[in-house]
């Protein structure tokens, strides 16, 4: 298998899921510890330079989101209209999450960062996590859009 940011993705949706459920006291701690349980899995045929790209590119996302949890939950509460945050499952609010930051704060476009989080929701969770995610998402770029044209 070779290291994409698909599979970025997938390391970042893990890694934000399991902080979700069990918070860390030291993020790089916790990132350090994941790279070593995931080395046996991971070693992939990817050259160690490009394997390095992609764990930076994970954690980029994973740490994002973490720094700037408070902001990207108060954008979501509306957005889930009459929805709490705890009410979505842990997988869907990873990936709910990760997109709020890949929208706002990377350059990656936003129909891809809503392609790559339909597909994560479906890939972790169930087919009926992709409406809503696919929902939040492109009712968030839109606003982002609409703001940038005004």
């Amino acid at each position: 298998m070779a290291v994409s940011r698909r599979q970025a993705r997938e390391w970042a949706i893990q890694m934000l899921t399991a902080v979700d459920m069990n918070p860390p006291e030291d993020t790089d701690a916790f990132c350090s510890y994941f790279w070593d349980e995931l080395s046996d899995i991971a070693e992939a045929e990817a050259s160690t330079a490009k394997k390095a790209e992609m764990r930076a590119f994970a954690e980029e996302r994973v740490k994002g989101v973490l720094g700037n949890l408070a902001e990207i939950d108060a954008i979501l509460v509306p957005m889930l209209e009459n929805w709490d945050m705890y009410r979505l499952g842990t997988v869907e609010r990873a990936v709910i999450r990760m997109g709020v930051w890949e929208i706002k704060f990377s350059d990656v476009p936003a129909p891809v960062v809503i392609n790559e989080a339909v597909d994560l929701a479906n890939w972790f969770s169930t087919p009926k996590s992709r409406t809503i995610v696919n929902g939040v998402l492109d009712k968030f770029a839109k606003a982002v859009a609409a703001k940038k044209a005004q």
